[in-house]
């Protein structure tokens, strides 16, 4: 499970929040069988939903994050609940593209930088929210951050690593969201400026062994920073027998009565974790029922 924690400033102007996400990214890459820049790519996209949910505030609420920008990887997509819980999602789990100008994994060229992040978020009301923003980058991060200046006017520092092995396992994996409310004067924003320009990368940190506390505190130093409130997040998929009959049965009459007269079984297999659902054609004849 993930590690999360969130600190405030003293005077609440500013907070953080920061996830040691090692064993999400891990359960990704064995779910998904992902190459390296596609485990870097879709992690990072995870890490960023698992911090946003956290952030909703009703019990049922999610937030759907998609990524389309026209790479070798295709979509991508992560959904997360309130507690931070998340799986995700990629068109095309296995890309191999060289190292990019820094000799790191080259997570804008799977991904792509033309095209669009959309938010989702989905709060019990009548219609969810949705926001759409171009591309910055396509490595995520920087996305992220664009979202939340655009659509939500929340100055917001995001940062997101993924570290992987030669074998293809997780090294290390986290991420961390640092946000300034209206009132926050210019000291505090210079402090924070000072803070983030002095720390190392986020999976760096990470695999020497900090804890999400600890980095929070290097984010909010000198800002007298308390812990909000911690949690510890997991890869999970809510997938069901009862929801896939839902979608067979969103299908209509005409499509299911067609599966069914072909006479063979029908197998669903579920995006996020590969559970596999299969029915026979008598079953799919009662869903017409």
């Amino acid at each position: 499970m993930g590690k999360l924690y969130r600190a405030i400033s003293a005077d609440g102007s500013a907070f953080a929040e920061v996830l040691d996400a090692k064993d999400i990214v891990s359960e990704i890459e064995r779910i998904h069988k992902t190459s390296a820049v596609i485990t870097a790519g879709l992690g990072r996209l995870s890490i960023a939903a698992s911090l946003m949910g956290y952030m909703l505030k009703g019990e049922n609420d999610t937030i759907t994050l998609r990524v389309d920008g026209g790479g070798p990887a295709g979509q991508l997509t992560a959904v997360a609940d309130n507690w931070g819980n998340v799986k995700s999602c990629v068109g095309n789990p296995v890309v191999e593209i060289p190292l990019n100008a820094q000799g790191k994994l080259d997570v804008g060229g799977a991904v792509g930088t033309d095209g669009t992040l959309s938010v989702v978020k989905d709060m019990g009301l009548k219609e969810p929210y949705v926001g759409v923003i171009p591309l910055v980058s396509g490595e995520i991060a920087e996305d992220i951050a664009s979202y939340y200046a655009t659509s939500e006017q929340i100055p917001t520092v995001c940062s997101l690593g993924v570290l992987v092995n030669p074998d293809l396992t997780v090294k290390s994996a986290g991420g961390f969201l640092v946000q300034l409310l209206p009132f926050a004067d210019e000291k505090v924003i210079d402090v924070i400026e000072k803070n983030i320009s002095e720390i190392r990368p986020i999976s760096a940190m990470l695999d020497e062994g900090k804890t999400p506390e600890e980095i929070a505190n290097m984010l909010l130093k000198g800002l007298d920073p308390n812990v909000l409130d911690t949690a510890e997040p997991v890869y999970g998929c809510d997938c069901s027998r009862e929801r896939t009959e839902k979608v067979l049965i969103s299908l209509g009459e005409k499509e299911l009565k067609e599966m069914a007269d072909e006479g063979k079984d029908t197998t669903v297999c579920c995006h996020f974790c590969g559970k596999e659902y299969v029915f026979t054609p008598d079953e799919l004849r009662s869903l017409i029922k």
